[in-house]
């Protein structure tokens, strides 16, 4: 074990390589700015203070390819020709969200904490098959502007077990309950628990507009 007095020395030069890194990062990021970088930070709860840890180019928009079609429109399952992919006719579909179960509501605060899910941009929950899961909207960092996957010989997985024999290419899923907002929850709680404090939760109706 270290001596206190040794542990406050290596704390010291600690401080002085940090300060000596900072200086140089200092100057790296006016370089980067020009080259339109930026510099990701990482929080050094010791000194209470940021350093670099690594250089990333901000991404640009992808613009995305149309998927293709058959007569100008998109085909069903059966149209697609024997041999060819359903994902050449997709949009990754299956590559702009992720879903986790959670578990299944039983109290008011439960749903409460599902309120809570919901009160963030891009967040539904859908009910499958008894299941609960929450959704989350959002695309793969990975997705190509083909609709296909730049790390494909190295993805996850989840993505490996993932199959076209079963995928939403048809869009003909339904759910057993899907919630989109806050209110939706509040009204679920009151229906299913009687609760009368979830009126308060909704959002407050519109005045109505003045007869002119």
């Amino acid at each position: 074990m270290l001596a206190r007095s040794s542990v406050h020395a290596f704390g010291h030069y600690v401080d002085k390589a940090i300060e000596s890194h900072l200086a140089q990062w200092s100057q790296l990021v006016q370089t980067s700015a020009k080259r339109g970088q930026t510099r990701k930070l990482s929080f050094v709860a010791r000194t209470n203070r940021y350093y670099p840890m690594s250089t990333v180019t901000i991404p640009q928009p992808i613009q995305l390819l149309p998927a293709k079609t058959i007569d100008g429109k998109k085909p069903t399952r059966e149209q697609v020709p024997k041999g060819a992919s359903l994902c050449e006719y997709c949009t990754a579909k299956c590559c702009r969200y992720f879903a986790l179960p959670i578990d299944a509501p039983t109290c008011e605060q439960d749903l409460d904490f599902i309120r809570w899910y919901l009160l963030h941009d891009r967040a539904t929950v859908f009910i499958e098959d008894g299941t609960w899961y929450l959704l989350v909207h959002t695309d793969c960092k990975h997705l190509q502007s083909d609709h296909r996957c730049g790390i494909y010989y190295t993805r996850p997985q989840i993505c490996r077990d993932y199959s076209t024999a079963n995928c939403e290419f048809d869009e003909d899923a339904v759910y057993e309950m899907y919630f989109e907002t806050s209110e939706q929850v509040a009204e679920y709680m009151e229906a299913r628990f009687h609760s009368s404090d979830a009126k308060t939760l909704r959002s407050p109706e519109p005045s109505l507009l003045p007869i002119l």
